[in-house]
C-alpha cells in the first residue's frame, strides 16, 4: 500500500493536469453523433453526448459560442467539433468543451475554408492597404451573378428605385456546382476587359456552405484580387462570409444591400446639387452686393462723376511744373551770368591790353617773341613795339643795364 493518500480533489486535479498535457486533447476535432443535446434555458448553454457506435463522452458549449453557429443541433445529428477535453473536477466528468460545431457534411468544407484563408492571409490579399474605394458616383456597374436568381432581382428592383440613370451590365455566371469557380472568375475577367465599368458586384443569394462553396475557392479569390475595377462581394446573408468576401474591396451582407451601398440616390443627388446651388446664388449675390457698394462709393468720387477732371488736373499740374521749370532755367542762367561777368572782370585786369591801356607798351623781337629782359636784345636789334592804339618800329642805338 502506498504511503500517499490522494483526496478525490488531488486524483481529479492529476487527471485534468494529465489531460492538460496531451496535446491532442487540445483544440482538436473530433467527429459523432449528438444525443441527450439539452438547451440549457435561460443561460444558453448547449449540454450534450457525443457518440458514436463504440462509446461517448459529453460535451458542453457555452452560450458565447452558440450565437456564432448559425444552427441549432438536434439529436441523431452528426457533427464535426473543435474543442478541449477538460475535466470537470466538481463532478469527476471528463467532457468535450466545444468551440465550433458544424454539421458532418460541410466539416470538410470548412476545413478547406479555414486553409486557403489562412494562405490568403498571409500572401496579403485580405490586407486593408490594398483595397480600394467604392466610386461614389459611378455611372456603370458590372454584375456577376446568375442571370435567373433572386439576388439579380433584388439588385435591379432597388437600382430602378434609387437611381434608373446609372447603368447596369449583367455578365452572367453560374454561382453554384463544379464550373462556377470557372465561370465567376471568367466573368470577373471579362467586365474588367470592357474598360469602361465604375464598379463590380459579385455575389448571390443565401444558401448552405456547399451551395455558396464556389466563393470560398482560390480561383474566385484570385481573380477578384487581380480586378482592375474595385468589387462589392454580396454572398448569401448576413451571417454568411466567404473567401471573397475578405478579398473584395467591400462586403455587402446581402446582394440587395450591395445594391443600396453601391447606388446613390438620384433624389438625393439632385438635393445636393439644389444645396449647392442655393449656396453659390447666395455666395455670388453677396460679393455682387460689396462690389455694388464699393461702385457707389467710388461713383460719388469726383474722378468718376468727371472722367475729364483728371485730365484737367494733369494739365495744370504740368503748366504749374513747367512754370517752375522756366523760373528755375532763369535764375540759373542769372547766377551763372553774374559769376561769368566776375570772371571776365578779373580777366581783363590780367589781360595785356589793360596794361597798354595804362600807358605800357611791349616790344618784339624779330622773331615775334615778348622781350622779357635786356639779356635778350643788343644794340643794333630791331624791335617792334606794341601800343594800346597801334605799333612802331624801332632799332636799338644803346643797351644800359640796371
Amino acid at each position: 500500500m502506498s504511503d500517499s493518500i490522494l483526496t478525490v480533489s488531488e486524483v481529479n486535479q492529476e487527471i485534468n493536469d494529465a489531460l492538460k498535457r496531451n496535446p491532442k486533447l487540445w483544440n482538436c476535432w473530433v467527429t459523432g453523433e449528438i444525443s441527450n443535446f439539452k438547451d440549457h434555458i435561460p443561460s444558453g448553454h448547449w449540454y450534450f453526448t457525443l457518440k458514436d457506435e463504440y462509446a461517448g463522452i459529453k460535451a458542453v458549449m457555452f452560450r458565447t459560442r452558440t450565437v456564432a453557429t448559425g444552427f441549432k443541433p438536434q439529436n441523431g445529428m452528426k457533427v464535426l467539433i473543435r474543442g478541449s477535453v477538460k475535466l470537470y473536477e466538481k463532478d469527476g466528468n471528463i467532457q468535450l468543451y466545444a468551440e465550433e460545431i458544424y454539421p458532418s457534411g460541410i466539416g470538410a468544407l470548412y476545413l478547406a475554408f479555414e486553409k486557403l484563408k489562412d494562405q490568403l492571409s498571409v500572401e496579403g490579399l485580405f490586407s486593408p492597404e490594398r483595397k480600394r474605394p467604392i466610386p461614389k458616383f459611378p455611372s456603370k456597374i458590372a454584375i456577376v451573378t446568375s442571370p435567373t436568381g433572386a439576388a439579380l432581382r433584388d439588385i435591379l428592383h432597388i437600382a430602378r428605385r434609387r437611381n434608373p440613370n446609372i447603368s447596369l451590365l449583367i455578365v452572367p455566371s453560374a454561382v453554384q456546382g463544379d464550373a462556377a469557380p470557372g465561370e465567376i472568375a471568367g466573368a470577373i475577367e471579362k467586365a474588367n476587359s470592357y474598360g469602361d465599368i465604375d464598379l463590380l458586384i459579385i455575389g448571390r443569394g443565401g444558401g448552405s456552405l456547399e451551395e455558396l462553396w464556389a466563393f470560398n475557392t482560390e480561383e474566385v479569390a484570385r481573380a477578384i484580387a487581380k480586378s482592375e475595377v474595385p468589387v462589392v462581394s454580396a454572398v448569401g446573408h448576413e451571417i454568411d462570409y466567404t473567401i471573397a468576401d475578405f478579398v473584395a474591396d467591400l462586403r455587402a451582407p446581402t446582394p440587395s444591400a450591395a445594391a443600396e451601398m453601391a447606388i446613390p440616390v438620384l433624389a438625393d443627388l439632385h438635393a445636393n446639387v439644389a444645396y449647392y446651388a442655393e449656396k453659390l446664388r447666395t455666395r455670388m449675390n453677396y460679393l455682387l452686393e460689396q462690389k455694388h457698394h464699393r461702385l457707389q462709393v467710388l461713383i460719388s468720387e469726383n474722378s468718376l462723376v468727371r472722367p475729364g477732371w483728371i485730365i484737367e488736373q494733369s494739365r495744370q499740374d504740368l503748366d504749374v511744373r513747367c512754370q517752375q521749370l522756366q523760373e528755375a532755367m532763369t535764375g540759373f542762367v542769372t547766377e551763372k551770368s553774374g559769376i561769368l561777368k566776375l570772371l571776365s572782370a578779373k580777366l581783363d585786369l590780367l589781360s595785356p591790353l589793360a596794361v597798354l591801356g595804362r600807358g605800357y607798351t611791349l616790344a618784339y623781337d624779330a622773331k615775334g617773341c615778348v622781350v622779357k629782359s635786356m639779356k635778350q636784345i643788343k644794340e643794333g636789334d630791331s624791335l617792334s613795339l606794341k601800343f594800346r592804339d597801334g605799333s612802331a618800329g624801332c632799332c636799338v642805338n644803346r643797351v644800359e643795364n640796371s
